[in-house]
């Protein structure tokens, strides 16, 4: 099975890029949320997944994102992804989660939409 890793590798304003790689499980699933709980409360309340490196996710996965979503959505912000694969694009649209997010092709396109003009 693959490992995970998750790093938070870009800061700028309210955005923060968490880059994951690997598998998102139940383990995987509850380290994304906790990162996200502390950058929500840090005051980064537009989240950006770069899940390039990701190619499954399971169901408690899932659920750990869509506890990300209602803390994100509970402080007026963001949740957005970026690099799906095929199958996990098609997992987020019948799951409901593709509804509330925001998806983007890569992370260059992300940015450009989601930080403000300077």
């Amino acid at each position: 099975m693959e490992t995970f890793e998750l790093k938070v590798t870009d800061q700028q304003g309210n955005v923060a890029v968490l880059e994951i790689a690997g598998y998102i499980n139940n383990e995987g699933g509850e380290v994304i949320a906790k990162e996200a709980r502390k950058l929500i409360d840090a005051g980064r309340h537009t989240l950006l997944l770069d899940l390039r490196a990701t190619r499954i996710i399971n169901s408690i996965g899932i659920s750990l994102l869509l506890e990300v979503l209602e803390h994100t959505l509970e402080v007026k912000g963001t949740l957005a992804f970026c690099s799906l694969t095929p199958s996990i694009a098609k997992t987020f649209q019948i799951m409901g989660l593709a509804q509330y997010t925001r998806i983007f092709p890569d992370r260059v396109t992300a940015l450009t939409e989601l930080l403000p003009s300077q």
